[in-house]
This record gives structure tokens, sequence and C-alpha cells, in this order.
């Protein structure tokens, strides 16, 4: 008989807080039983073996210095699938606020007197550096949508990640709109998935699984001004986790090219 041969996974972080890896861990604990299909090979938050021998790697953290970017590519070489895990890999996310300064007004914020005199770097999404095939929206990732994420890379089919706005799950879930209590919210152009956890408790979405492909940003705008909220209002709420997006300080303005 044949030893079964399972897939090797790793996984890897960069700049970010490590909470999905955490939720990670989180998820394989409720399904141990995925753990018994798979090889995971590398993985700091929970193990010290480590080996460069896998198939699929899951990264979590944006990019923000070059460094980062060699060792992104290093991945891709060795992966054969690379998944952005959470809004800092898939978006840049909250990092990626430090782009609407420079380089020297960040480091001063950050460091005072003690500055580190980094090479110029802004917070950056890995899709700018490396080809992705796929990612998990959120910060952090939900638990039950990355076991479903697995399970269709397992199967060999595409990620079920959502394309339909918040607003759907609100509307499923026959909660009160938070605009009724004077609450701001982007649920109206962010990626669906999460179960309008925000909403749901009442606090409005902040748009961490970035915008679903048919977002209106226009009347998104429109439906804040109605509801008396300024634009000021959904420029600071939507660069909380969109920064990168929407800030010229790209890496190509430092002279960095895209990913072939």
């Amino acid at each position: 008989m044949k030893p079964e041969i399972k897939p090797k996974i790793a996984f890897f972080d960069f700049a970010g807080c490590e909470g999905c890896q955490l939720t990670v861990i989180d998820s394989l604990q409720r399904h141990p039983a995925l753990v018994d299909v798979v090889d995971i090979v590398q993985f700091r938050e929970a193990m010290s073996e480590k080996s460069n021998d896998y198939q699929v790697a899951f990264v979590e953290g944006s990019c923000t210095r070059l460094p980062d970017e060699i060792r992104l590519k290093e991945i891709r070489q060795n992966a054969k699938i690379v998944i952005a895990l959470g809004a800092c890999a898939h978006l840049g996310g909250v990092n990626a606020l430090r782009n609407w300064q420079s380089q020297e007004e960040a480091e001063r914020y950050v460091y005072g007197s003690m500055t580190m005199n980094h090479e110029p770097y802004p917070g950056a999404p890995i899709d700018s550096v490396i080809q992705i095939d796929g990612f998990i929206p959120g910060c952090p990732i939900d638990r039950e949508e990355f076991i479903n994420c697995v399970t269709a890379l397992l199967q060999g089919r595409r990620l079920p990640i959502p394309d339909y706005p918040v607003c759907v799950e609100c509307k499923l879930q026959e909660n009160v709109c938070v605009f009724n209590f004077g609450k701001s919210c982007l649920g109206p152009i962010t990626r669906a998935g999460c179960g309008a956890i925000c909403p749901s408790n009442g606090v409005g979405c902040d748009g961490c699984r970035g915008k679903a492909t048919s977002a209106n940003t226009e009347g998104m705008q429109i439906a804040l001004a109605e509801h008396g909220f300024n634009t000021h209002v959904y420029s600071s709420q939507i660069k909380l986790f969109q920064s990168y997006q929407l800030s010229p300080n790209k890496r190509e303005a430092y002279g960095y090219q895209k990913p072939e």
C-alpha cells in the first residue's frame, strides 16, 4: 500500500499583528480533522520546525521594506500556490496609512529623535510584489471562511470568497441599518463574507475586506452625505484599510517594478 501524500503547507508573516495566524490556529483547533489531511511544514506561531519544501504558502502581513520583497519572491519561487492571508497582505492594510506621509515624517512620528533611516518603501499588499493565486480577506480573517478556503484548495476548486456587499448579509440577518442610529458604514461597497459582524454588533463597517467588484463609491459618498456625513468621514474611513489603493505613494513611485 502506497503511503498517503499530503499537501505541504507553510505560513509566513510580514508586517502585521499576526492576528490572522492566531485565527488559523483557532480554526484548526475547531477542525482538527483538517490537520490530518495536510502537512504543515512551516508556521512560526505554532511550531519550531521549518522546511522550505511546500506547495501552498499562506502569507500574512504587508510588504514594508526591500528585504520583505526579496523574501516574498523566494516564497513565490518555492510555492505552487500563494494565498494572501488577511487585510494587510491583501490590501496593504493599516500599515499603508504611512504612505500619506513622507518616510522622514513617518520615522520621526514613530521613533522621535532615534531615527532609523530606513530605505524609502511604502506599505504595500503582497500582490504588488508577486503574483498571488487568491486571497482570504478580513481583519482578522473569518475562521470558517479559512476552513472553507483550505477545503476548496484541497478539492481543486476556486476559493469561495463572496463578491457582493456586506449589506446583503445584514439583510439576511434582519439587522436595522446602522445609518438609522447615526453611524457611518461602508457596508454598501465592502465585500461580504464576515457575516456582517460589525453592523450586527451596532458598529459601522470599516471596509477591512476590501471593495466588492461592483462597488459604487460615488453612490456610497452620496449616501453618507444624505445621512449627514461629510467627505472627510468617507476619506478617513476608507483609508483605514485601503490606503495603498488610494495613495499616490505606491511602490512604482519609488522605482520598484510591478510583478510580471
